[in-house]
């Protein structure tokens, strides 16, 4: 298996196939960021290895959209692919010792890493699925536009501004809403398009605190990639609680990791404000970790994920939720 370390940015990506791990050799190339460099790229690793696609094995970071296009590419033409975390990569190199930040030197140390570490093979999202990551996406956008708007119509009319800038803000405010209006339209047909989605959505509403809005983001979430357990994925929205300890003198409160999408991590929240009084699981707990002498914040994150389990469970097992208690 051919080892292929890539550093993805957004004008071009470096190459490096590690010829050899113990002595760290291998050959090095870049090639322009577009899709109609991929096939030259992918010629290119099959005449300098000898090895047809699907003895290769890439390895990039996760760089935002940047790499979404590769790495469909390199998959669909059969060979393995690995998106690892930016932050793993860093600390790797740290612990390899190199201090060098340049495109060419992270393309080498993915390329170490793929050969030294067991990394898990990247599978791109259903078509269903990224439509409706899309979607949510912009509808987030929009809601924030339209929050942006509302805040400098209050600072217009405190400062009392023209009546043309007013009539401004109010025109925008009036086609924001109606674009907000006709996104959550679009995010609602498409999952009743799809039964998958649909059922799974009837699921994830049948939980008391999970609304239309969380459910399509769970969906979003949980149908995206593929968790091994809940605690999985609590971890991948960075609900886990992390420890801050050494000796006896350094005992910091556990915390959130907060590794996750915060956009998620906020939805969530005030879901968890509502199920803690009419979740009967969920508000048990929360009680019983006050009454353990837990913050009141320390218990409501424990609720947040409390809620991403339940979710998990009802998708896994495809059950509608049934409380665990009168």
């Amino acid at each position: 298996m051919a080892i292929i370390g890539i550093d993805v940015s957004k004008e071009k990506l470096d190459c490096f196939w590690l010829k050899d791990a113990e002595r760290r050799t291998g050959r090095a190339k870049v090639f322009k960021n577009t899709p109609g460099e991929f096939p030259a790229l992918m010629n290119w690793m099959v005449a300098q290895t000898g090895e047809p696609p699907a003895q290769l094995h890439f390895v990039m970071e996760a760089t935002g959209i940047y790499h979404e296009a590769l790495a469909l590419h390199l998959h669909a033409a059969g060979s393995k692919v690995s998106v690892v975390n930016p932050a793993w990569v860093r600390d790797y190199a740290k612990s390899l010792g190199v201090r060098t930040k340049t495109d060419k030197q992270d393309s080498v140390v993915l390329a170490r890493l793929g050969a030294r570490e067991p990394l898990r093979l990247w599978q791109p999202e259903p078509v269903e699925i990224r439509i409706l990551k899309a979607l949510l996406t912009r509808y987030e956008a929009v809601k924030q536009d339209h929050q942006r708007e509302l805040n400098r119509l209050e600072k217009a009319e405190i400062t009392q501004v023209s009546e043309v800038v007013l009539e401004s803000i109010h025109t925008l405010l009036a086609e924001l809403e109606k674009e907000r209006v006709r996104l959550e339209k679009c995010i609602r047909q498409h999952i009743d398009q799809n039964p998958n989605l649909l059922a799974d959505r009837r699921l994830l509403e049948s939980i008391p605190g999970v609304g239309p809005v969380v459910s399509a983001l769970m969906l979003a979430v949980l149908r995206s990639r593929s968790f091994n357990s809940a605690s999985q994925c609590a971890a991948f929205l960075g609900l886990v609680p992390v420890q801050h300890e050494s000796g006896s003198s350094v005992c910091g409160p556990a915390r959130l990791s907060k590794a996750g999408d915060a956009t998620v991590r906020a939805k969530l929240y005030m879901a968890a404000v509502v199920a803690i009084q009419h979740n009967p699981d969920i508000k048990r707990h929360y009680q019983r970790l006050l009454k353990n002498g837990k913050s009141k914040m320390a218990a409501l994150g424990a609720a947040m994920r409390k809620l991403v389990h339940i979710c998990f469970g009802v998708l896994k097992h495809q059950t509608a939720y049934q409380a665990r208690i009168a």
